[in-house]
């Protein structure tokens, strides 16, 4: 069998993609600091797991050590308004570490290398629906560093011959999202209304997002493993819904009868996205298998469950 490395393993996206790997008979191991991931997350796995920094150099010569077949890259620092507050940190981790990451996998000779990169690197759309060919234009310092390790993916194959996927997710929701902070608009949401607390909307809610489901985004990552050649893809349900719609759709799913909390928008944020998937759909052989209302359904669920007694209804 196979081994494939996850960064970030114990992460929201990660855990449920080692989820994935491990239904797909792969050997997995983990590689995590733990400062946004959880153990909570992989206890129940079959999995080597190593508490390590990808910031630190020291993580190349572990990686090469273990001899991975693959490496799925999730690790990084995920905050939009955090890259604009501490811009040095957020290069730390998204260029820095991913460097430390590419460079263990062209020593180990890995046969592909799957990157997390984002919707980010387009900045303000000029055309909707998004397309893979639309311009890079990033209006922040995270959508910089997605694609500035994007080019440099590139460059490695052209140079080591590094063969890559690169998956630029839209809006990824669903369990074990962190509600803490920047976290997925679904995942504040979804604890604020479980907490019976009003939600917070900055702007005035009518910015739209392209939303897809955390397992179908697991699925998409281990179908780009076989990918027969370097590619560039868009991983996204295809559709869009205001985040007042979102809302309406959430309180509606909880039982609640709050009202929303309208704040100034925050800088970086993007007006309106929505990414195209019919080629992503094509290449890898893959499909968004669950519609929003369920997946806000099973993320209102996993609230419920971690406080039973705290939702309406």
């Amino acid at each position: 069998m196979s081994r494939v490395i996850v960064t970030g393993g114990a992460g929201f996206i990660g855990s449920h993609i080692v989820e994935e790997l491990l239904q797909n008979d792969f050997i997995v191991t983990v590689i995590d600091n733990f400062s946004t991931g959880r153990q909570e997350n992989i206890d129940h796995l079959p999995i080597e797991v190593y508490n390590h920094d990808i910031t630190h150099p020291s993580v190349i010569e572990l990686i090469v050590s273990l001899s991975p077949d693959y490496i799925i890259h999730q690790a990084a620092q995920v905050s939009v308004a955090e890259s604009v507050k501490d811009f040095l940190f957020d290069e730390k981790v998204n260029i820095k570490g991913s460097l430390h990451i590419i460079k263990a996998a062209i020593e180990s000779k890995v046969k592909r290398f799957v990157f997390a990169s984002s919707a980010a690197v387009y900045g303000n759309p000029v055309s909707l629906p998004v397309t893979i060919s639309h311009p890079t234009q990033p209006e922040s310092p995270y959508g910089l560093t997605k694609l500035s390790v994007e080019n440099y993916l590139k460059m490695s194959c052209e140079l080591f011959q590094l063969p890559y996927s690169i998956l630029r997710y839209s809006n990824v929701y669903g369990p074990r999202q962190d509600a803490k902070g920047e976290g997925g608009v679904v995942a504040i949401f979804s604890n604020q209304l479980t907490e019976n607390r009003a939600p917070i909307i900055y702007g005035d809610g009518e910015q739209t997002r392209d939303f897809i489901f955390v397992k179908d985004v697991a699925a998409a990552n281990v179908k780009a493993l076989h990918a027969k050649e370097n590619i560039c893809v868009q991983v996204s349900s295809g559709t869009c819904i205001s985040i007042n719609e979102l809302f309406e759709t959430m309180k509606e799913a909880a039982g609640s009868n709050l009202y929303p909390i309208y704040k100034q928008e925050r800088p970086g944020d993007i007006r309106h996205s929505i990414l195209a998937n019919e080629e992503t759909k094509a290449i890898l052989n893959w499909e968004p298998s669950i519609s929003l209302y369920e997946g806000l359904h099973e993320t209102l669920r996993f609230s419920k469950d971690k406080q039973p007694l705290s939702l309406n209804g």
